[in-house]
């Protein structure tokens, strides 16, 4: 999808993610330490909002101009505490700029791309990591296509925790966790999943990694 595409899907719905934060993003990250935090393919603020509410400073980018005036409308009606914490940029995940003393915490929750395009945004994002801070990775899956609901049926855009990994390989990160992690949702049309009764199980890849810090 380009951002086009992107654009349209934001402009069909009032809020395509809803307004909840991510369940692996609350679990992860409530209690650290807020700083300087880079959410990547932010959408229209779900994530970044909440990091706020937690302390955080946030940049929040994304490919949808839609998006990001979304979040920026969104901002407007938190409190000033709140909003004055959030920054939102419309730009590419692959190409942004990175400021010199990077960023404590970077989070990439679902950018779902072509396996090329999302080696070189992991890599831009393990670039942006100031040395102590934490690369936060969360996707659809690529055992979504049979084991799983919901999600992009395009195995090209689906990943793994070994897929993210192998991105990162040479990126000098130590891996915190990298599994499969199950998120209970409500079952799409001709999907089951084991909970039954219209419900079912999407599979997630959940990767956090840390830039040590430096001896001496």
């Amino acid at each position: 999808m380009d951002s086009q595409d992107w654009n349209d899907r934001y402009a069909a719905s009032e809020l395509v993610w809803g307004a909840e934060p991510n369940r692996w993003v609350v679990e992860e990250l409530t209690g650290r330490t807020p700083g300087h935090a880079l959410d990547l393919a932010a959408g229209e603020g779900r994530n970044g909002i909440w990091l706020a509410r937690q302390g955080w400073r946030v940049t929040g980018l994304d490919y949808s101009a839609v998006a990001v005036e979304r979040a920026e409308r969104l901002t407007a009606d938190l409190p000033d505490e709140v909003a004055d914490r959030l920054t939102w940029r419309h730009d590419d995940a692959r190409t942004f700029p990175i400021p010199p003393e990077g960023y404590d915490l970077v989070l990439v929750a679902y950018l779902q791309l072509p396996a090329d395009d999302r080696r070189t945004a992991l890599r831009r994002a393990a670039a942006a990591l100031a040395p102590g801070a934490t690369l936060l990775v969360v996707g659809h899956d690529t055992s979504n296509l049979t084991e799983g609901v919901g999600g992009p049926q395009d195995p090209r855009v689906l990943f793994s925790p070994d897929d993210v990994l192998a991105d990162l390989a040479d990126a000098g990160l130590r891996t915190v966790r990298a599994e499969r992690v199950h998120r209970p949702v409500a079952a799409e049309a001709g999907h089951r999943g084991p909970t039954g009764g219209g419900r079912g199980v999407a599979i997630d890849a959940l990767v956090r990694l840390e830039k040590p810090v430096p001896f001496g």
